[in-house]
């Protein structure tokens, strides 16, 4: 069905382009010459949603297919669905306005715990049943993918089937088993079972959950022999032959990245403990920089932009770097096109690399440390020193940047004020840094932006066992921060506790918090990572109603032997290294990065990436 949006309403509304469509190399094919229609859904408005450059891949992959025809939709800002709302408009795609009623698939990418509201909202504006047990065969299938989905259950009573790791193999192999089930007139269960031992596929209505009498989990078992006790995710061994867009779609609007986003590997070496995707996307694989340099000329040819972003976990770990720069700014510099090198460690920071990415323009500068003592980064397994950092400082202030942002974590395990004080301690060291250096080599208006987010433990890590601070305590650290940080050239900003606080929940929720979820949603809550639109007495009021203690998710510390929602699912990264990494994290002992040593973390089993170089 195709959705009529009067200009009247596209007026009314903040950035009507974000609901037009009609971008610079979108995807346009004939309706009758394709047998699948896929809603690609991001939970999030436009501006996000167009920067995530997974969505960029997948609606490349899906649409390469002659017989699918996939088209982005994004959650409508507020004043938007309130128009949507009152004129009787459901959600609609992009690319042709066609309700997503009537696709084949709705797919959602979950990239923030944050965003589960505005899934639940979004199928409800689709206007089909938000809740799977009540669609039938008329309706699409509602699948979902992202880093969220490793811990599904929290949307088990919303989603049909999820897709588990690097989704450009699996989701053909779903699309194919979807065309011979389409012409066979059986059951929508019957195609569940047909995916249900795809590598990567996990339906989460063939498993039971059983419970204890104090609230944690008992076991989760198929239900019947025939799937998997284990979902294993799925990787990408070879990315140089994994298709890779060489066209991507200009906004006509700005964005939250606009820029072309060169993705060099997939994985990190280094193992932080907090960190989920460093262990979630193991092991490491890398993009050869001949390939990286062919798509970076084709992308920007094709979209004129002037920015060139490299993209990945740590970028400083990308082990052809310099070569890589060497051949950019060789082809980029001429056409005057800046690059951009986000996520680098301060001890792999080098006035060669500065000196590449001020070529064309110059940017602010980010540095991680993370936490403000030796101790804490040592329990963490940060692997760098405050020395590390300085130097960085020192080399950037000399080569003329001014602009500074500094991101920490308060919460961690262990921590204790000294660690706190050591933030700021670390924040001044650097200001007094910029201060030796020589006035004729610095740039004029010295700002240090320092920034903190509370922990949120997370599946996957060897801190999945922790407990999060409680709220107040992370509001008394962050008001003693704010105090120690008061002065001239430094500027202190922090994340809401209460944000942080459900977050922990959904992160390490099971299926009982399905009905929180829609609970929370019915009272109005959506866009919860906005602060304007979060409203946190309203999901205590759902957590209340549905007799459920948030505090049992977040705040409490788990034994070893606890089974998690999680523990079906299969990433490769074992849960014994996990309590290894765990107990050493309380020893305070660093784990070398997987370039200097193999620590037996599991990713071996992929048969693939740095994992085959080592062994």
């Amino acid at each position: 069905m195709k959705v009529k949006i009067s200009d009247k309403i596209l007026q009314s509304v903040e950035k009507p382009s974000r609901y037009t469509g009609n971008e610079w190399n979108s995807v346009y094919k004939d309706l009758d010459n394709v047998s699948i229609r896929f809603a690609f859904c991001f939970p999030d408005v436009y501006e996000i949603g167009m920067s995530h450059l997974g969505m960029r891949i997948l609606y490349h992959v899906l649409n390469e297919r002659k017989d699918t025809f996939c088209e982005r939709v994004f959650a409508p800002w507020v004043d938007m669905e309130q128009k949507m709302r009152e004129s009787n408009i459901p959600l609609f795609t992009l690319e042709t306005h066609s309700s997503v009623n009537s696709f084949d698939f709705i797919g959602f990418t979950l990239q923030y715990e944050m965003s589960y509201t505005n899934v639940i909202n979004m199928l409800d504006l689709s206007g089909i049943p938000v809740l799977k047990s009540e669609r039938t065969k008329e309706h699409p299938f509602v699948c979902a993918g992202g880093p969220c989905a490793y811990n599904a259950e929290p949307l088990a009573d919303f989603i049909d089937f999820f897709m588990l790791g690097e989704g450009e193999e699996v989701i053909n192999e779903v699309m194919d088993a979807y065309v011979n089930w389409k012409g066979s007139g059986e059951s929508k269960e019957s195609f569940l079972e047909m995916i249900a031992n795809i590598e990567g596929i996990y339906v989460p209505g063939f498993y039971n959950v059983e419970y204890n009498d104090d609230g944690t989990i008992r076991a989760i078992s198929p239900k019947a022999d025939r799937y998997p006790e284990k979902i294993k995710k799925r990787i990408i061994k070879d990315l140089d032959k994994v298709s890779f867009p060489d066209k991507i779609i200009v906004p006509f609007t700005d964005i939250v990245h606009d820029r072309i986003m060169l993705e060099l590997f997939r994985g990190c070496i280094r193992g932080c403990r907090f960190c989920q995707a460093g262990y979630i996307y193991r092991p490491v694989r890398e993009r050869t920089s001949g390939k990286l340099l062919e798509l970076a000329e084709k992308l920007q040819e094709s979209t004129g932009y002037e920015e060139i972003s490299l993209v990945s976990l740590s970028t400083s770990d990308y082990s052809h770097l310099r070569d890589l720069c060497t051949g950019l700014m060789d082809e980029m510099e001429p056409k005057k096109v800046n690059l951009s090198l986000p996520s680098l460690r301060v001890d792999s920071f080098s006035m060669e690399l500065m000196e590449k990415a001020q070529k064309v323009r110059k940017s602010g500068l980010t540095f991680a440390p993370e936490a403000g003592s030796q101790r804490l980064r040592d329990v963490i397994n940060k692997g760098v020193t405050e020395e590390d950092l300085l130097n960085s400082a020192a080399i950037a202030f000399a080569g003329g940047w001014s602009t500074v942002k500094l991101y920490f974590m308060i919460g961690l395990p262990t921590e204790t004020m000294e660690d706190i004080d050591g933030i700021a301690e670390l924040s001044k060291k650097v200001v007094n840094v910029y201060m030796k250096t020589p006035k004729d080599k610095r740039g004029k208006g010295l700002s240090v932006n320092v920034s903190t987010s509370s922990f949120v433990p997370k599946p996957f890590t060897p801190f999945q066992w922790e407990a999060q601070d409680s709220i107040e305590t992370l509001k008394e650290k962050q008001q003693y921060l704010m105090e120690k940080l008061k002065g001239k050239y430094i500027k202190y900003s922090w994340h809401d506790p209460y944000i942080s606080f459900l977050e922990a929940v959904l992160a390490r929720g099971d299926r009982r918090l399905g009905k929180v979820l829609y609970a929370a949603f019915k009272k109005g809550c959506k866009f919860d990572s906005w602060g304007e639109h979060f409203k946190f007495d309203r999901w205590i009021e759902a957590f209340d109603q549905c007799g459920i203690d948030p505090h049992f998710y977040a705040n409490r510390k788990r034994t070893f032997d606890e089974i998690f929602p999680w523990d079906h699912i299969d990433v490769g990264v074992t849960k014994k290294f996990l309590k290894r990494e765990n107990e050493k994290a309380y020893f305070e002992v660093i784990t070398p990065n997987c370039r200097v040593k193999c620590t037996g973390c599991g990713a071996l089993v992929f048969d693939g990436g740095i994992c085959n170089e080592l062994h």
